[in-house]
């Protein structure tokens, strides 16, 4: 972002101050924001201990937040061995450890993760290690996805060689939108189907949870509170930004949820359904500077790797009202209420990928091999994900398809490129499975 003028700035400050005068209600809206650190979710304790006491609990991406909590709720149900496997150097040893093992070793190399699944035979693993920034995905294009999608098939293939009794992985609710060029919402996308796709092979029993922005180890918050500090411009992306946010903890206990859930029916997507109403990014900065000090902010537009545009057909408000928000239109008809977390709904994937997609995937894979420039990797990336748009709406029910459609089709001239892309493909795919079959 380049400089402002000395006039600018001042005219800034001018009218930063005048906001907080006029939005009174955002300190409250700031301090819900941080209590979300404090939610949790009910699980039941006993069937827990049953399932996991004397086990081997395996995590992949343990030194970050949700991993740290994580270890540290698995720790109570007494497992007989938790291991950690990160990139990351083992904690010093004045940190708590709960007894974990850990194992530096980076996903992306499937010898060594292959060998540390031989050595250590877990019975459950979770995989949380990931490339999360989704800013930095536009900067780090192979690492992403090499990362995310790759690093992920990797812990797909290992669990499989040794015989893991349940995977569980983390991905985020921007793979709720059924089509992106976004680097780390596409990587996570594809992630998910890789899971299904061995799910619905017989290779491994697994299932996903769907993040979203983790107030604990928030990265927008951070950088607002980096800015006050230093002085700088406070960069908000647009006015009327709006995100839902859950807490680590929460993070932590919707992965357990999932490992409860698992079923031999398909690969489950869960996903925490009242997440609150979703919090103002205006609101955040107002609060960061009423606790850090006088920053003017901006209205800068959105950065590389965030959504500019919400398709207006994402969700059905007929039958999305009831489901979380991290689950689209086409999947809130398939959803339904964990069995054993009342407050965690549970979508059900079937199906292998299509050849269409695998050659796809190993155009894309050839091409991280290759270590090829951004440009031609993020084209690999954008005709796999075209290809999981279609098996998205070819599995779509008509009708489904059809509100879909329409609730977009009012705004077809104000869509982004990329969404306007999409909504023709729903319109055909909507006419192709309303024309009679003759």
């Amino acid at each position: 972002m380049g400089s402002v003028s000395g006039a600018v700035r001042r005219r800034l400050e001018e009218l930063t101050r005048a906001l907080l005068a006029a939005s009174p209600e955002s300190q409250s809206e700031f301090r819900r924001y941080l209590e979300v650190s404090e939610r949790e979710i009910p699980l039941i304790d006993n069937l827990l201990f049953e399932r996991l006491r004397g086990r081997t609990v395996l995590v992949t991406g343990a030194s970050g937040c949700i991993g740290t909590v994580l270890l540290r709720l698995a720790a109570r149900f007494k497992p007989k061995r938790i291991v950690s496997v990160d990139i990351a150097p083992p904690p010093p040893a004045s940190e708590p450890s709960w007894g974990v093992e850990h194992f530096q070793v980076d996903i992306r190399d499937l010898s060594s993760l292959v060998e540390v699944f031989r050595e250590t035979s877990p019975d459950v693993v979770f995989h949380l290690a990931a490339q999360r920034n989704p800013g930095l995905a536009e900067q780090e294009v192979h690492r992403t996805i090499s990362t995310n999608v790759f690093g992920t098939r990797n812990v797909v293939m290992a669990c499989t060689l040794a015989s893991v009794g349940a995977l569980v992985v983390a991905s985020t609710g921007k793979a709720l939108r059924p089509y992106m060029t976004a680097v780390y919402a596409a990587s996570k996308r594809a992630a998910e189907f890789i899971v299904a796709d061995a799910v619905a092979r017989g290779a491994v029993a697994a299932s996903v949870v769907r993040f979203t922005h983790v107030v604990d180890n928030a990265i927008v918050i951070d950088r607002f509170r980096t800015w006050c500090r230093r002085r700088e411009i406070l960069r908000v992306h647009a006015i009327d930004s709006m995100f839902y946010a859950q807490s680590a903890k929460e993070s932590a206990q919707l992965l357990l949820a999932a490992f409860l859930g698992e079923s031999p029916s398909g690969m489950g997507v869960f996903a925490i359904r009242n997440l609150g109403w979703p919090i103002s990014v205006i609101d955040l900065a107002l609060g960061v500077i009423a606790e850090e000090g006088p920053t003017p902010v901006r209205i800068t537009g959105h950065d590389p790797g965030y959504e500019e545009q919400a398709y207006p057909g994402l969700y059905n408000p007929i039958n999305c009202g009831g489901v979380s928000p991290l689950l689209n239109g086409f999947e809130a008809p398939a959803t339904e209420r964990h069995g054993l977390a009342p407050d965690v709904d549970v979508l059900r994937y079937s199906g292998q990928l299509p050849a269409s997609a695998q050659r796809q995937l190993v155009r894309l894979e050839a091409s991280c091999a290759r270590g090829e420039d951004p440009a031609a990797l993020r084209a690999g990336l954008d005709a796999l994900c075209k290809e999981l748009l279609e098996i998205t709406l070819g599995e779509a029910e008509p009708a489904t398809l059809k509100v879909l459609v329409t609730l977009a089709e009012r705004y077809r001239h104000q869509l982004t490129a990329e969404n306007r892309w999409m909504h023709e493909r729903l319109r055909w795919w909507a006419a192709h499975k309303a024309a009679p079959r003759g």
